[in-house]
């Protein structure tokens, strides 16, 4: 299908304290596709929006955000080698949760679909010097959870449950099925 890619302006805030977030990352797939809408002619067109987290488990907390009524830290693109290092510390030896959501907006009309998929991935026990040697090579630094499993931080995963191109950012095969309809 061909396609044009278009930046959103939209900037989601964090999750709320105690918040769903697959309600909330498929809301801001939704709000981001919406921003993209606003700035196109009323044309007949499929707008396409998506979101990606990354979920570490962390132990109850009543004000951390939830998966499946369990407690999550999320983590996003890491401010800084300092933060990169303590989310690559932390995802180490322990398996984490990444969710994407698409959803797809008819326009101009405004009727959308949205799905979240989800992927478990687990990291391989790393030593400080390999995070270090990892976030030097600045890759880290503008990725959800301090890490890209489609870049060098592959060799950082030992195994995943689940689609890989979810945890890319963007669940490819359910995409492609939910687009069907239009494929022709």
């Amino acid at each position: 299908m061909p396609f044009r890619v278009l930046p959103s302006d939209y900037h989601e805030p964090p999750p709320a304290p105690a918040e769903d977030v697959a309600a909330y990352i498929g809301q801001a797939s939704r709000e981001k596709a919406l921003a993209v809408a606003r700035t196109l002619p009323p044309d007949p067109m499929l707008i396409l929006g998506a979101d990606t987290l990354v979920l570490a488990p962390v132990s109850e907390n009543t004000t951390a955000p939830r998966l499946h009524e369990r407690p999550v830290e999320v983590m996003g693109k890491p401010r800084d080698a300092a933060e990169a290092f303590r989310m690559l510390r932390a995802l180490s030896g322990r398996a984490h949760t990444v969710i994407s959501a698409f959803s797809i907006l008819c326009h101009p009309e405004e009727a959308c679909i949205t799905e979240t998929v989800e992927t478990q991935v687990v990291f391989r026990e790393l030593t400080d010097g390999e995070i270090r040697d990892y976030i030097a090579t600045g890759e880290p630094l503008d990725k959800a959870g301090a890490y890209g499993i489609q870049g060098r931080g592959a060799v950082l995963v030992e195994r995943i449950d689940g689609d890989y191109y979810t945890v890319v950012g963007l669940p490819l095969a359910r995409l492609w099925e939910v687009l069907a309809p239009w494929r022709g």
